[in-house]
């Protein structure tokens, strides 16, 4: 890849450090493809014996937590729960069943997710927190701390710290399920062989993304929402890019499993409300197939319906493309990987959206990078 030699925002600089910030973050938890026995023995004593989690999270955090959601209960079996954390904060009462927490914060500073943190650790739960600041207040209070290397993220969009957030989920979720039993040890090593080939697979593909993405938005400038589709952990992505369109471009959008399209929202569904489809698999895994088929049945009839589809599929992918509008293609990988991908061409979209709508794309109105008052 030949990097741009000039950024114009923070936020596309932030964009493209992703896969140096990606390196950073695994180097810090992994010593010759295996976790380092220092994060084996901190994330020892976080677990809860029957198997339970409560993710807290806000925003993009929570997005990462839903994909977190997926890849603890189908790798590890675990029984997990997303909330978000401004709603966990206001609840009162007592959780009897006192799973493990996991809250997720790029500044480790959010007052409601800390509100959470404090909460659950004055019941006596066990706590881990996931943050972009090693000295912050969650990382500090915290039983267990798993900060990222993202760096300093300037841009108010996240970027950056939203893929260094599932990556290091996604070495929770190995820890967990080998600990468990779940998973061998020559296939644990294997899952973090493809970890660390994904930095370098983003790096191949950035500057086709950043093409294809501001073609992609000078054609559908117009469009007045989005509705955004994904199936399993692809779901949360869909959330994500939903939300970095909103935030970014000030275009609505709204993220749905893929199969609740038809019980609702598909009367949106127009020349001016076009469709973002996240229909990638992975081939060796038989649910990732099934819902594969299942997406692919939905374009058709979207086609069919006339429908304007943007399709996030894999290269080569002959079958979903003959489906769609238009394309973006991200490199096979496992399922529980293909997040990392579908996301960052997700992310220019919405940059070069917000371009085309004039807005100042580092600094989008009525937000601010952290929100530390409630």
């Amino acid at each position: 890849m030949n990097p741009m030699p000039n950024f114009p925002h923070e936020m596309l600089r932030e964009i493209y450090e992703q896969p140096e910030a990606l390196a950073r973050t695994i180097a810090l938890y992994l010593d010759h493809n295996q976790l380092k026995p220092e994060v084996t023995r901190s994330l020892a004593s976080w677990a809860n014996p029957a198997g339970e989690v409560l993710i807290a999270a806000s925003g993009s955090s929570r997005h990462s937590g839903l994909a977190a959601e997926i890849l603890l209960e189908d790798l590890c079996g675990l029984a997990v729960d997303v909330e978000y954390s401004s709603e966990y904060s206001c609840r009162g009462g007592h959780d009897l069943r006192r799973p493990a927490v996991i809250v997720i914060s790029q500044s480790g500073e959010t007052s409601d997710t800390l509100a959470a943190l404090r909460e659950v650790e004055r019941r006596g739960q066990t706590t881990l927190a996931i943050t972009n600041a090693a000295s912050s207040t969650m990382a500090r209070e915290a039983r267990v701390s798993m900060p990222l290397a993202a760096g300093r993220e300037k841009a108010i969009p996240a970027t950056k710290s939203f893929t260094c957030q599932l990556a290091v989920l996604f070495l929770v979720g190995l820890y967990e399920a080998h600990r468990l039993g779940r998973m061998n040890r020559t296939t644990l090593e294997s899952n973090i062989v493809r970890l660390l080939a994904v930095p370098g697979a983003i790096a191949a593909e950035l500057d086709d993304w950043r093409l294809g993405t501001e073609e992609l938005a000078q054609k559908y400038a117009s469009a007045n929402t989005f509705l955004y589709l994904g199936r399993g952990i692809h779901y949360a992505i869909a959330r994500e890019g939903a939300l970095k369109l909103k935030e970014a471009s000030y275009v609505h959008a709204e993220g749905y499993p893929a199969g609740e399209l038809k019980h609702g929202p598909n009367a949106l569904v127009s020349d001016s409300v076009p469709l973002v489809v996240i229909a990638t698999v992975d081939r060796e895994l038989d649910s990732s197939v099934v819902r594969y088929e299942k997406t692919l049945q939905l374009l058709d009839d979207m086609k069919a319906q006339g429908a304007r589809v943007i399709g996030i599929v894999n290269s080569g992918d002959r079958d979903a493309k003959s489906l769609v509008s238009d394309c973006i293609e991200v490199p096979p990988t496992t399922e529980y990987l293909l997040p990392l991908l579908e996301v960052v061409p997700l992310q220019l979209f919405a940059y070069f959206m917000a371009l085309r709508h004039g807005v100042d794309v580092d600094r989008p109105r009525n937000l601010s990078k952290a929100v530390v008052e409630p």
